[in-house]
């Protein structure tokens, strides 16, 4: 093998090819030791065994490709410990059955495979024993997942063939498809095999079936029923495991949007969406609402001749609104409740989801006094009916019921600290999603998990999930405030360097508006305020301006090359403020933030005081090079450094003053000489006659690299001084 000849999808990169290769397996491997049981861990799973299939598609790789293979395997071989976790983790020999994976789709010759099975043999005589007592009969789910990609492909065809005449016969296929972790294995086979779409649009094809309606008995209605709500329940799980966009990314080929797609949109919660309960969409036609709480009320139990399930799972919200205002207005005893949620989880499992999708936005506009009632109406929707009268499959569709469920309410019930079901003795709680502890309020959970990060000085794939939940759960202000309560406990140099060091990486969930709320909202209340002045003092106010300063320019970075994740595009932006009205766009006229920061010469008093200064008479670069400063980002950097050169030029001296000299010092070291695009355009040019008053500032180089000399303006000002020096 020549090691300098690159296949071409590595050339630009100028990685090697085996070093590359050997990349992919030791992420894949780390993937299945750390990923949590569950669905993370199919994903993985199913990543690592399946996903190189499409390796072998690709037919623009070199002919030496194959002994590149052979070499990564070789130098993964090596790492014999991550290896021994992976098998242990798996109750399987990982790298055997990849092998044999790679050998079958001619990635690895028959020679090189039989000798990289027998090294690796040799080498697991002496791991530890795989099988125990208590796991021997467990089947690995590696070979779970490579039995269930020639299941995903006969089970499309299976939903894609015509059932209009005997729909009874799918259903076979359907339960089976509900029972234990087989609706897991085969979406994350489908995924890691590019088939995850098609199989959510065939799903929604099927989930439409049940409109038509023609003379039914009782069992084509039951059957009917059973089609829409095991097709809503899979595309539930679909949404809640893998994002809305698999669904909504392809617009459907009809042209008319289908029910579920509609319902996603404007009806399910979903992390980082907030719903309206008083939306249009939980408002249907009166009357319909009227036959519905009658019937839950009155009936014994839900009919299903003739319904048209569709608009009983529109209806079904506003009929849970009328019960739960009779509830509480007394009209309804906590008994009749209970039996009318026992109607609407009794049969068909998806009007409880819609009931509690509706219920969960309810609460959400709830004050904590308030959402006592609404919470029991979801436990009761919650557990489950274990009754003789229920439909086929109830068991299987009411584990996945009570899933999506948990998924929905998890954030509403943690944020007060409730518990979603009733303890069971000698059982732990469930914890919500798996991450959070379930009596934890979810400002503890956030102060523990930064706690228990800054001891082990990184952040595990756990840790990331979880913060992203939180941050879901208590909005950007809330994450980022608290987080900086964090790092301004912080006494110790070295720690606090460690804080921001990990604040960094954690704020990367979501740079933009972070940086948008600490720059804009909690920057500004500390600079202000001097009753916080002293949480500024060092160490840790100088690491809070370390951590701004790299916030602002990676922030204002990916900004201008438009660079944002799918999770930070889809993320509302409820809780930022307007930053247009807090930073008007007449800039003849002093903002808010401005008139506020605005004092007279011969007041050294607070900073609060109102005055005459404009912004016009702080002018900075970015204003000649008319920068849009409509975009909110450059807003909050130009008030935050009019802040900054009303603190300068203030003679009052403390540790706000201090951090303000921090920040400045921790520009200049990042500053990109001649750069345009730093975020020091924003600096008023008022103020480096301020700065070159400080020790640390007061050489030629850092005048030249602070101001503009592309400007006139800039060069006077430079000039001026220089010579003042």
């Amino acid at each position: 093998m020549q090691p300098n000849k690159l296949p071409h999808c590595f050339s630009k990169c100028r990685i090697p090819a085996p070093l590359f290769v050997l990349e992919i397996w030791k992420a894949c491997f780390t993937g299945l030791i750390e990923s949590p049981e569950g669905t993370e861990e199919l994903k993985w799973t199913a990543f690592t065994f399946l996903k190189v299939r499409s390796v072998s598609k690709v037919r623009t790789y070199p002919a030496d490709f194959m002994e590149d293979v052979n070499v990564a395997f070789q130098y993964l071989l090596k790492l014999t410990p991550l290896l021994d976790k992976a098998d242990q983790r798996c109750n399987c020999d990982c790298l055997g059955m990849l092998l044999q994976e790679c050998n079958k789709l001619g990635l690895l010759s028959d020679i090189n495979t039989t000798s990289l099975t027998s090294k690796r043999t040799e080498d697991r005589e002496f791991a530890p024993r795989l099988k125990t007592a208590e796991n021997a009969n467990i089947q690995p789910n590696p070979g779970l997942i490579l039995r269930a990609e020639p299941t995903v492909t006969n089970i499309l065809k299976t939903v894609d063939a015509d059932h209009s005449k005997s729909p009874e016969g799918l259903l076979g296929v359907l339960g089976h498809m509900l029972s234990g972790k087989s609706l897991d294995l085969l979406l994350a086979a489908a995924a890691a095999t590019g088939k995850l779409k098609s199989f959510a649009r065939k799903f929604i094809k099927l989930n439409e079936f049940p409109k038509h309606i023609s003379g039914e008995g009782s069992k084509s209605a039951s059957v009917r029923a059973l089609l829409f709500d095991i097709s809503f329940l899979m595309l539930c799980h679909v949404v809640q495991t893998y994002g809305s966009e698999v669904i909504l990314s392809d617009p459907s080929p009809s042209g008319e949007t289908p029910f579920f797609e509609t319902w996603l949109q404007t009806c399910m919660p979903e992390e980082g969406k907030t719903l309206n309960p008083d939306h249009p969409c939980f408002r249907p036609e009166p009357g319909k609402v009227e036959s519905l709480v009658t019937l839950l009320n009155n009936s014994p139990e839900m009919k299903l001749v003739q319904v048209k399930w569709h608009e009983i799972c529109l209806s079904t919200p506003a009929a849970i609104l009328e019960v739960l205002n009779a509830w509480e207005n007394g009209v309804l005893s906590v008994e009749a409740v209970q039996k009318i949620t026992d109607n609407i989880k009794g049969k068909v499992c998806s009007m409880a989801i819609c009931a509690v999708a509706w219920l969960v936005a309810h609460v959400r506009m709830l004050g904590r006094d308030e959402r006592e009632k609404p919470q029991t109406m979801i436990r009761q929707l919650v557990t489950p009916l274990y009754g003789e009268n229920t439909l086929q499959f109830y068991n299987e569709r009411v584990i996945i019921m009570s899933s999506i469920m948990e998924h929905m309410c998890a954030d509403v019930f943690q944020q007060t600290a409730a518990t979603l079901r009733p303890p069971v003795e000698g059982q732990e709680p469930i914890p919500y999603r798996n991450l959070l502890p379930a009596k934890e309020p979810i400002h503890k959970a956030l102060s523990m998990q930064f706690q228990a990060v800054l001891r082990k000085g990184w952040v595990d794939s756990r840790a990331l999930h979880l913060f992203e939940s939180l941050l879901n759960m208590g909005g950007v202000f809330w994450f980022t405030n608290n987080l900086i309560k964090e790092l301004l406990k912080e006494t110790r140099q070295e720690w606090a360097n460690r804080v921001v060091e990990l604040l960094y990486s954690i704020f990367c969930l979501d740079t933009q508006q972070i940086t948008l709320t600490l720059l804009g909202t909690i920057l500004p209340n500390l600079l202000t305020d001097s009753a916080h002045w002293q949480s500024l003092a060092d160490p840790p106010g100088k690491a809070l301006a370390k951590l701004s300063v790299w916030c602002a320019l990676s922030s204002y970075s990916s900004h201008h090359k438009g660079s944002f994740s799918a999770r930070q595009r889809k993320r509302q932006r409820e809780d930022i403020e307007d930053y247009n009205s807090l930073f008007p766009l007449d800039d003849t006229q002093p903002s808010k933030l401005m008139r506020l920061l605005s004092s007279n010469e011969d007041e050294p008093a607070a900073l609060s005081s109102p005055g005459d200064r404009s912004m016009s008479s702080s002018l900075s670069a970015s204003q000649l090079h008319t920068v849009n400063m409509r975009d909110p980002l450059n807003r909050v950097l130009a008030n935050l450094f009019l802040l900054i050169s009303s603190i300068l030029g203030s003679k009052m001296a403390g540790p706000h003053t201090q951090f303000v000299q921090s920040f400045m010092e921790e520009c200049v070291d990042c500053l990109e000489q001649g750069s345009r695009g730093s975020i020091l355009q924003f600096m008023p040019f008022t103020m480096v006659s301020e700065l070159v008053k400080l020790p640390a500032l007061a050489k030629p180089k850092v005048v030249l690299a602070i101001t503009d000399l592309t400007l006139p303006l800039g060069r006077r000002v430079a000039a001026k001084a220089i010579s003042a020096l």
